[in-house]
């Protein structure tokens, strides 16, 4: 079968290439798109260029491979198309979107946790503190609350953050004793 003088092989042959220049630019450009399929989701770009990749490649194989009819391989390529962008929709790009977690923090965040300190504290003075997260360790600029000194080496709980410095007390492990 032919369309406008075209072997169907070299139309999906074409289609493959467009779609792969079009998939680069959605890989440079998605966010500007991003929002399009948040409500329904066949509507997302994503899932519309790989059903259309998908059928575009299986319909190109089985051209190649096959002496079936035209129509019949189109549909065959788009069944096989659907299942596959389905599958690739529920494994692939729903996990992403769940999984999505920014690494960023605030300095208000940082309240509640234990530090250790890494240049000793003086008695109305600065030194400073080193906090272990998931992110990796970070130093800031500390003070003791009650502009107490705090010894290097010292574990401490950061109370309270003002205009960049953290507050810090030394730290107390809670303990049961033994009756």
């Amino acid at each position: 079968m032919e369309i406008f003088g075209i072997a169907m092989e070299q139309v999906y042959m074409y289609s493959l290439f467009g779609l792969a220049a079009i998939m680069i630019l959605f890989l440079f450009f998605g966010d500007a798109v991003d929002g399009v399929g948040e409500g329904l989701a066949f509507l997302n770009p994503t899932v519309i260029l790989s059903f259309l990749t998908f059928t575009s490649a299986a319909g190109f194989i089985l051209e190649w491979l096959t002496s079936w009819n035209s129509l019949v391989i189109l549909l065959i390529a788009a069944a096989v198309s659907a299942v596959l962008s389905v599958l690739l929709y529920f494994f692939v790009l729903l996990p992403l979107k769940s999984a999505e977690v920014s690494m960023a923090y605030t300095d208000e965040s940082l309240a509640g946790q234990v530090a250790k300190v890494i240049t000793p504290i003086p008695s109305d003075g600065f030194g400073e503190i080193v906090i272990e997260t998931v992110n990796g360790l970070i130093s800031k600029r500390a003070t003791g609350l009650d502009n107490e000194e705090i010894s290097y080496g010292s574990e401490v709980l950061v109370i309270e953050v003002k205009d960049g410095t953290f507050l810090v007390k030394e730290y107390e492990p809670f303990r049961i004793l033994n009756s």
